[in-house]
């Protein structure tokens, strides 16, 4: 693969998938799109440069690479216009489309890189509004075009969420997959669905959480103590559905319905959890779930994400300590 990355969008989330490649030790031409004069076109270089040397000193604050090693990665980058951008797209085997969420800012830069891009690159749109199915009528060429949707901050969260339409070929798909893995991002795949996995699961888990500050249950801040010390911490080892085997479906079903009846319909389970059920697949216990557990050593599986656990734990400074109730408490 080609190591040359562009990104078209010199925004948030274009900073933020060049702060991941240079970072990863490869070459980015970061394309602003928008139609500017000479002296504002100087101006908006000179803020987006900032920004990234702004952003890569964080990176060395946080001890992920030194000062000398920033201006390394910093010296990666090439800021161009369009007009200066399409020898780079012409040998970039991946690029990425980050211009604002706006239908006719998408059209607009589509058309462009249609005309201006290899016949055979990989084009993906980090959008987190449209889906797929939508954008590909905009580009020539559907088959090499995919949604990636980078979680912010961009150059530290791992996961990718990638979308492929009906048209994608699987060439398209394996390229970026790889491309993603270059800047050390773990990419998971998902259908054409409003709202891809992530944001579709936190904003029921958002909203429900103003839902009890609105309903008085607790303050903002037990809730969110709870979220980070109850929910997060246990959700960082687990993935919800590996979840739902440890404890059993059966009991996710019964708790639905307890919480359907006492508070609202929407917290019924779903029909798969019934289905489950009846197919003896509640989870661990049954050698199969969401997972199929056959010829697993299941012990062995169980001490392993517990250790992931009491590491996290341990750099929270909240794993349990032998005999802390006859210590002096902390001051």
């Amino acid at each position: 693969m080609n190591e040359k990355m562009c990104v078209v969008g010199a925004g948030r989330m274009g900073v933020g998938i060049t702060l991941s490649y240079i970072h990863a030790g490869l070459d980015v031409t970061l394309i602003d799109i928008k139609s500017r004069t000479p002296a504002e076109q100087a101006g908006y270089f000179a803020r987006v440069r900032d920004d990234l040397r702004r952003e890569l000193g964080i990176l060395c604050s946080l001890g992920l690479l030194d000062a000398a090693q920033a201006e390394v990665a910093l010296a990666r980058v090439r800021l161009c216009t369009r007009e200066d951008a399409e020898a780079d797209l012409r040998q970039a085997r991946v690029v990425f489309e980050a211009v604002p969420e706006r239908l006719d800012a998408k059209r607009d830069a589509f058309v462009w890189l249609g005309a201006a891009c290899a016949p055979d690159s990989i084009i993906a749109s980090t959008t987190s509004t449209f889906l797929v199915t939508e954008l590909a009528e905009l580009v020539q060429n559907p088959q090499r075009f995919l949604n990636a949707h980078w979680l912010n901050p961009a150059y530290l969260i791992p996961l990718v969420e990638v979308s492929r339409g009906p048209q994608t070929s699987e060439a398209a798909t394996q390229g970026l997959l790889a491309a993603l893995r270059l800047a050390g991002k773990k990419p998971v795949q998902c259908a054409p669905a409003a709202g891809y996995i992530v944001p579709r699961i936190q904003a029921l888990a958002m909203n429900e959480a103003a839902r009890m500050v609105e309903e008085g249950v607790a303050s903002a801040e037990d809730i969110d103590t709870a979220v980070r010390l109850g929910f997060g911490l246990r959700f960082s080892v687990l993935g919800l559905l590996e979840f739902i085997d440890w404890g059993g479906g059966d009991i996710l079903y019964y708790a639905s319905r307890y919480l359907a009846d006492a508070i609202d319909p929407r917290f019924a389970s779903p029909a798969v959890i019934a289905r489950n059920m009846e197919q003896g697949r509640n989870g661990l216990r049954d050698g199969q779930g969401f997972y199929d557990y056959a010829g697993m050593d299941v012990n062995a599986y169980k001490m392993e994400r517990l250790a992931q656990l009491c590491k996290r734990l341990e750099v929270m400074d909240l794993l349990p300590r032998y005999d802390a109730a006859r210590q002096p408490p902390a001051r």
